[in-house]
């Protein structure tokens, strides 16, 4: 006979076991109190400033950019991705206030630019000699399963919705579309921006 069970589980770990490391990446009130951060265990009890640093050291050479016009709830998702897939940077067109919930508090560890325009953007941008991507379902955009994304870059997305802005449609350097089989007409930004770094991973990067 079997029974249904509810087991809950702890994120993370509790107070440090033993001697304390002296390694100055250590913070003294996670080893004190246990970390329950959703970090992978490499990062158990570091400062953020520490992680954030290790990170700065391996980040990858795409950016990744979205408007918010209409606060956007999928920009939180956005980060979350853009650090899962360590993106160099996101970049935020449009308002500077963003809905953080779906970030999951790794804006913590994600460096995050704000830009007033798309004009403001792609000028950052070329000046750095990073062109443009953007990913929409637009007529004429080539299929992102057909091309390799360049290895610099800044992967542009647009919001929930109308997708990527006139203006940003005019500014991209090259326009990518995801394949979609089904009814809808569209992907959101979240959805889209993971499966575009994905891509970028998998041309550029090594295994994790």
């Amino acid at each position: 006979m079997s029974e249904d069970v509810e087991v809950e589980f702890e994120v993370g770990v509790g107070p440090w076991v033993g001697p304390w490391p002296t390694d100055p990446r250590y913070d003294p009130e996670l080893l004190a109190r246990g970390d329950r951060r959703n970090v992978v265990d490499r990062y158990r009890y570091w400062r953020v400033d520490a992680i954030v640093a290790d990170l700065d050291a391996r980040r990858h050479d795409f950016h990744v950019a979205i408007e918010n016009w209409q606060h956007d709830l999928n920009i939180g998702t956005v980060v979350r991705n853009a650090n899962a897939f360590m993106a160099a940077e996101v970049h935020i067109v449009g308002r500077r206030r963003w809905n953080r919930r779906g970030a999951m508090v790794t804006d913590r560890y994600q460096h995050v630019r704000h830009h007033e325009t798309i004009t403001d953007l792609v000028g950052w941008a070329h000046a750095g000699g990073l062109p443009v991507v953007g990913i929409d379902n637009l007529p004429g955009a080539y299929p992102l399963e057909s091309v390799v994304l360049p290895r610099r870059c800044v992967l542009i997305f647009g919001q929930e919705g109308p997708g990527l802005s006139d203006a940003a449609r005019n500014a991209c350097d090259q326009v990518y579309s995801i394949a979609q089989y089904g009814s809808t007409r569209s992907i959101n930004a979240g959805v889209a921006s993971g499966i575009a770094m994905h891509a970028w991973v998998r041309a550029h990067a090594a295994p994790g």
